[in-house]
């Protein structure tokens, strides 16, 4: 089994996700000899499929709203961005040589929509600074005095080094190399991990064979109700997108924390859907009970309140048999349609995950009080966040705080011995 070891302080990033370059990139302008090994045959995969349909660097939602977004960790990530915020981000991605642009609904994308591009600028400015590259190295663990443990194409790797950043991604999307293995290994340590969950995720509804040809079909605009754990209402607008098991999209990942927290309680979520947003219910019902003049009833939604397609497919779906010459009935379907959530999708399908390393677990500078000299950053923690630019946002965020930390680490380590 070889050994790699430098007489300069040095810093070993486990996993090339945004987190782990950001904390390369940090640590290297700090004057740290960085390696980045990666389990895979190429660093960011799950970055560039994430920017397939449009890259969504960030958000530009003014703090402190943007902290919110982070749910109750709203504290802890805020830290994280008075260092290194949205700003922060699109100035370094202009310092790359990509230029940002902020679209109508406040998200962030690169000029030409790419993640590519700014991928390879950055790899290439990385290696250029000296940042040295490690694919198909995937860490298995430590060895009993504390060694880093590799599995490599050439066999066992063993690595000495004066700090380390693991950046090991969540259980979303595992076939990008986020399979979440390194659980065990952590807790045996005495770390601080809670199971790793669904977030940004669809939901199963147990729908009839006549939804079948709706999935995939869009309900916009549309307005959601739910309940929290106090029993406190709530409601937010937006859409989302009907699937062959149930429900998904932008507007139930931005409640998902909630619906899954349910489900977790009691077994099941309700989130009620307003198809018709700006008609109150009196209005519906007035509307409704016009005479239909021999008009089917679809027909009749269609012309008299604008429910029609999908949206229409939900209605007859809740509204049964006789039920549908009612209007008052067909009325408060269309204002408060009730959904049943059985379960959130599994969490390797799903765009991000929940869960990880418990942020208490971590000092001030993101190293582990159980691992000294370990920092950890990015999706393995146990933090959450909306779509919209938010996720990648607090990624790099923790990226560099995990980079200072182990920059600091690392020297002083070397000065004290």
């Amino acid at each position: 089994m070889s050994q790699a070891r430098s007489p300069a302080p040095t810093l070993a990033v486990i996993g090339g996700g945004p987190a782990g370059l950001m904390a390369a990139q940090t640590a290297r302008e700090a004057g740290l000899e960085v390696a980045v090994y990666e389990a895979k045959g190429s660093v960011g995969r799950k970055f560039l499929i994430a920017g397939k349909g449009g890259m969504n660097l960030t958000h530009s939602e003014p703090r402190p709203q943007f902290d919110a977004r982070y749910f109750e960790r709203a504290a802890q990530v805020g830290a994280w961005l008075d260092d290194f915020d949205a700003d922060a981000l699109r100035a370094w991605a202009r310092g790359l040589g990509v230029e940002t642009f902020v679209g109508s609904s406040g998200r962030v994308f690169p000029s030409d929509m790419k993640a590519a591009p700014l991928l390879r600028a950055w790899v290439r400015r990385l290696k250029d600074q000296g940042v040295r590259f490690h694919v198909q190295h995937r860490w298995t663990g430590w060895e009993a005095d504390g060694a880093l443990r590799f599995d490599t194409p050439q066999g066992p790797l063993r690595v000495a080094a004066d700090a380390t950043v693991l950046a090991l991604g969540g259980a979303s999307w595992p076939q990008l190399g986020s399979d979440g293995a390194w659980q065990p290994w952590l807790a045996a340590r005495g770390v601080d991990v809670v199971p790793l969950k669904p977030a940004n995720c669809g939901f199963d509804i147990a729908f009839s064979a006549h939804m079948r040809p709706h999935a995939g079909a869009p309900l916009k605009p549309v307005v959601a109700h739910w309940r929290d754990a106090d029993g406190a209402a709530h409601a937010l607008q937006g859409e989302c997108v009907l699937t062959e098991t149930g429900i998904e999209g932008s507007l139930i990942y931005a409640i998902a924390p909630a619906l899954r927290e349910a489900i977790a309680r009691e077994g099941q979520a309700t989130l009620e859907l307003d198809l018709a947003p700006g008609r109150d219910l009196p209005r519906l019902i007035a509307e409704l009970s016009r005479p239909r003049k021999g008009r089917s009833v679809g027909e009749h939604l269609r012309r008299t309140v604008g429910i029609e397609g999908a949206k229409a497919a939900l209605v007859f779906e809740t509204v049964a048999g006789a039920a549908r010459q009612d209007a008052t009935a067909l009325a408060q379907a269309v204002h408060r349609l009730p959904l049943t959530l059985l379960r959130p999708r599994p969490v390797a399908e799903v765009i991000s995950s929940a869960g990880g390393v418990r942020l208490e677990a971590l000092d001030a500078q993101a190293m582990l009080q159980a691992v000294p000299g370990t920092f950890c950053a990015g999706e393995m923690l146990d933090w959450e966040a909306p779509t919209g630019g938010y996720l990648l946002t607090a990624c790099f965020a923790s990226g560099h705080r995990a980079g200072v930390g182990a920059a600091a680490w690392a020297k002083g380590r070397r000065v004290g011995d």
